[in-house]
């Protein structure tokens, strides 16, 4: 699994706050028609576009990527207009708590009881004129006065073209707490994440390396690619690079990822549907080297969609041996399949199964990528921070031990077990392993050295990547034989 823990299943998404609509309604359709049309209108454009999906990202449990993809599925959006409404839904999610302190100091009355429309229709006019100097300021401001008057009203139009003129008058004098006198006030206002998470980073890390890990966290990420050398060679691919002026630099631990230098939408390039690369953090290829996978083996990997780690397994595997891939959605075993056809991986089998349910013969290789909480990955999906709490780490600490014991149970004696996360959570990493070797003296953890730069190998002989010391996403690895 290359992503956080998601509810799959949950595809409704509750009801956007009805609207104030002046506009005379089309007579001669039918009623829920004419709602749909009028709503659409009304969330018209990119900034009402932006608005809607952050308004359904504060009040639901949809993640960002997905309520994106499905703005992009079903709009008429210019490539131009796509690209904006990434830019200012991702800066809004990544700079909202910053934005929020701001607004919340010009904003006469109760800011936090502000209604999501206007809430969101202010973060991203802000968000505008801080971030997006293409934008004219006044222009942010017309954009979102509009939009607030087009679904609340004139009154309430007004006050946002207040706020947002009173705060690029005063621009320049916008204070935040005293870090002297508030530390962690002064990190969650001025790099825009959750008090309780600064607070639980400075007491791990201390003052110095918790702000390094926060300005890594909002910045922009670069794109990865993992090359598919089942269909082309490293080098190879770099030519075809080249030809289409795509600057890149090598990876920095793993010689089959390649970093772009600049975002761009390589999705549409004839080379991906011929499958001959993967979108993905080398973070994600160490698991799949920690596993030390030959040809002929049998794998397992139990919560195996995207497919990614999959992928790269079959990749490793020259597509001999048989891999298990489990995930216990249809909808996410959908997405794998279609990923590992592009890819032309041939030797996996998928199992719609629910991993801690699976009683299949021993295999050679476990790959568990657990479900996690995704505090690794904060760059690319900056709204996990404002969805995760301190009682869902607890949580998930329980399932991530449960699948441990579990993939236990289905590997050979002189097998491994590779337990990864994309987490930089102590709980969730390390101490999840210790208990389990505490509590299963036939197993034995082997050091991570043997098979990657010791670089990212902690003392404890794991892996572990930080966004600001190795300028990857955050992930943890460690692998685990079984010896009787």
């Amino acid at each position: 699994m290359d992503t956080p823990i998601e509810n799959s299943e949950n595809t409704e998404q509750v009801k956007e706050q009805e609207p104030v609509n002046d506009q005379n309604k089309v007579k001669d359709q039918e009623p829920e028609k004419v709602l749909e049309q009028e709503k659409v209108n009304l969330y018209a454009g990119v900034r009402g576009i932006a608005v809607k999906i952050l308004n359904r990202v504060d009040r639901t449990d949809a993640y960002l990527d997905k309520l994106i993809d499905h703005e992009f599925k079903n709009s008429e959006l210019s490539g131009q207009d796509k690209a904006l409404l990434f830019e200012i839904v991702h800066g809004v999610l990544r700079w909202m708590g910053k934005l929020d302190w701001i607004l919340n100091g010009f904003y006469k009355g109760a800011y936090s009881k502000c209604i999501p429309n206007v809430k969101n229709a202010l973060r991203v006019g802000l968000y505008q004129i801080l971030y997006l100097e293409k934008i004219p300021d006044y222009a942010a401001v017309n954009e979102a006065v509009e939009f607030v008057k087009r679904l609340q009203g004139q009154k309430p139009a007004d006050q946002a073209n207040a706020v947002l003129r009173n705060i690029i008058r005063s621009k320049e004098g916008i204070r935040f707490p005293n870090p002297e006198e508030d530390l962690i006030g002064y990190f969650s206002a001025f790099y825009s994440h959750p008090s309780w998470l600064v607070r639980r980073w400075l007491n791990f890390w201390g003052q110095e390396q918790t702000e390094a890990l926060l300005i890594a966290n909002n910045e922009k990420p670069s794109l990865t690619l993992r090359v598919n050398t089942s269909k082309t060679t490293v080098d190879e691919f770099k030519e075809l690079l080249k030809k289409v002026d795509l600057k890149f630099y090598d990876g920095k631990f793993l010689n089959d990822f390649i970093k772009l230098k600049t975002l761009t939408n390589i999705t549409g390039w004839e080379y991906f549907e011929k499958g001959y690369f993967s979108i993905q953090d080398e973070s994600t290829g160490l698991p799949c080297r920690l596993l030390d996978v030959k040809p002929g083996l049998r794998v397992l990997d139990l919560c195996a969609a995207p497919g990614g780690k999959a992928s790269y397994i079959s990749n490793l595997m020259n597509n001999t041996g048989e891999i298990i891939a489990l995930d216990r959605y249809e909808s996410r075993l959908k997405i794998l399949e279609k990923n590992l056809q592009r890819m032309g991986a041939t030797n996996i089998t998928l199992k719609e199964e629910n991993a801690l349910e699976n009683n299949s013969d021993e295999f050679d290789r476990v790959l568990l990528d657990a479900p996690c909480s995704g505090f690794g990955t904060l760059s690319k999906k900056p709204d996990i921070k404002w969805k995760r709490d301190l009682g869902d780490i607890r949580e998930l600490t329980k399932l991530q031990y449960e699948l441990l014991q579990k993939a236990a149970s289905l590997v050979k004696v002189d097998g491994s077990i590779v337990y990864s996360t994309c987490t930089i959570e102590p709980e969730e990493n390390y101490d999840i392993v210790k208990k389990f070797l505490d509590n299963n003296p036939n197993f034995v953890l082997e050091d991570a050295r043997n098979y990657v730069s010791e670089k990212i190998v902690t003392e404890n002989g794991c892996i572990q990547t930080y966004p600001h010391v190795h300028q990857l996403d955050g992930a943890f690895a460690a692998k685990l034989v079984r010896k009787s």
